[in-house]
């Protein structure tokens, strides 16, 4: 990606953050960083597909804290726990996450999680699943598959209805269906 494409992305995560999805212009898009109207839409061709670029650069950013928070511990369950919880902060800290997860422009874009969700899902389940084949090689592929899959769903969950115990909530049950 290209330091123009990430500036662009980042003008618009600001823009959806405080004005919603239905709220982004992409003249405003183009204003804040620095480049004409016809760049944006060069780029994205219409809101739409930038606002989709939008969740999955944030979600990129998500996923790749998780890989590394996973992969800088030597227990593999710290590594859960210190992936989810990097997720976790980031969600209550970062502008765009707080608007989708609670703000009063949730709606807009918290389909990028449910009913539009998988291509949010599918890449943190990615990361999720080769953290486990890597520490519990001798899991079948199914088990890993759904291993991931229910970790991340429940991580979700959490997000979008916080609870005090959500990391180890995920943690618990992944463990427990790794076994």
């Amino acid at each position: 990606m290209t330091d123009l494409t990430r500036s662009m992305l980042d003008a618009a995560a600001g823009l959806i953050a405080a004005h919603g999805a239905r709220g982004l212009r992409m003249a405003d898009v183009a204003t804040k960083a620095g480049v004409s109207r016809q760049t944006v839409y060069n780029e994205f061709r219409n809101k739409g597909r930038l606002v989709q670029a939008v969740a999955l650069h944030k979600t990129a950013e998500f996923v790749d804290g998780l890989r590394e928070r996973m992969a800088g511990c030597a227990d593999p369950v710290d590594g859960l726990r210190a992936g989810f919880g990097f997720a976790f902060d980031l969600a209550a800290s970062d502008p765009l996450a707080r608007s989708v997860l609670g703000g009063a422009h949730a709606e807009d874009m918290l389909p990028m999680l449910t009913t539009r969700g998988r291509p949010v899902l599918d890449l943190a389940t990615a990361a999720v699943a080769a953290h486990v084949r890597e520490h519990w090689p001798l899991l079948t592929p199914e088990r890993t598959a759904l291993v991931a899959d229910t970790a991340v769903r429940i991580a979700i969950s959490h997000l979008l209805t916080p609870a005090t115990c959500g990391v180890e909530s995920v943690v618990e049950v992944t463990v427990s269906l790794i076994g």
